[in-house]
């Protein structure tokens, strides 16, 4: 976890301001993408499309997206996310200093 954070760390450096995040919330299954057809079927609503020019700031909002659904809805996910270390990319963001983990949702 802690070298991926690390080699976008590397790549916010260089781009600096020139870089816009988007996360598309939609279609989230507990399997990896890799997995393709032999994935875990999706289980999760479509929150939305997040876009922030801070990389901490979506990835939390990300997260908070998820955890805001109702239990039922996210248990499955929200186990799969805290089994795997999955949050320690966003605390170690936090640590590296890249960006704010404070936020405001817009509706668009």
């Amino acid at each position: 976890m802690e070298r991926m954070v690390e080699g976008g760390k590397a790549i916010a450096d260089h781009f600096g301001s020139h870089i816009t995040y988007l996360n598309v919330l939609r279609n989230m299954s507990v399997s990896c993408d890799c997995e393709g057809v032999n994935a875990e079927p999706v289980h999760l609503p479509n929150p939305g499309i997040l876009a922030l020019t801070d990389i901490l700031a979506i990835e939390k909002a990300s997260v908070d997206m998820v955890y805001a659904l109702p239990e039922q809805l996210r248990a499955h996910m929200v186990e799969r996310i805290e089994s795997r270390s999955g949050l320690r990319q966003r605390s170690y963001m936090k640590e590296l200093g890249m960006g704010s983990d404070q936020y405001e949702l817009i509706n668009v």
